[in-house]
């Protein structure tokens, strides 16, 4: 599957979320969230004939939660879904570390080539940022008015996450393994 369409699955029930949130509120966008997610992963599986791990998790949370949060009619369970996926990937990657297996290896092995440690402080890395996105999320559902949460869901966790990626360029650069063609 080509790059730009990968990014477009990735990013069209965040996008679904925000736009149906802004013109009719949370549980539209709630209800368009788990329809495009669940759109996204069986286009994916479709095309690749598998789905990796961390968005299958993801999707299922979505559809549990989101679920939840249609049928309660309580928002809720949508405003604590950022934070159960976070502390999974969380429990994944700390976990993985804690029996001895670097996980992000298993995950982005196909991806890049790293040496072992570079494996194990990229997977400690990303489970402890998780776990500080799952506790901002935290505060900031529980603090902040729901425009301020999609706000923060939309734009701040995209942000934040992508200025982490960036600052692991230089532990990626120290381990890298260079591979024939």
């Amino acid at each position: 599957m080509n790059s730009k369409l990968r990014l477009a699955l990735d990013l069209s029930p965040l996008l679904v979320f925000f736009l149906a949130y802004r013109f009719a509120g949370l549980l539209a966008a709630t209800a368009g969230l788990v329809v495009f997610t669940c759109m996204a992963l069986a286009i994916v599986y479709i095309w690749e004939k598998r789905i990796a791990l961390m968005p299958l998790i993801s999707g299922i949370v979505v559809t549990v939660m989101g679920g939840l949060t249609l049928y309660l009619k309580n928002e809720t369970f949508i405003k604590i879904k950022p934070t159960i996926v976070n502390l999974l990937c969380a429990g994944i990657l700390l976990g993985g570390m804690y029996m001895g297996k670097p996980m992000m290896k298993f995950l982005l092995s196909d991806a890049m080539q790293l040496q072992e440690e570079g494996w194990r402080k990229l997977s400690l890395r990303w489970g402890w940022f998780f776990v500080f996105l799952a506790g901002l999320n935290e505060v900031i559902w529980r603090n902040f008015p729901t425009d301020f949460w999609v706000d923060f869901k939309v734009f701040g966790v995209l942000s934040l996450t992508l200025i982490f990626t960036l600052c692991q360029i230089p532990l990626v650069k120290k381990y890298w393994i260079d591979t024939p063609l």
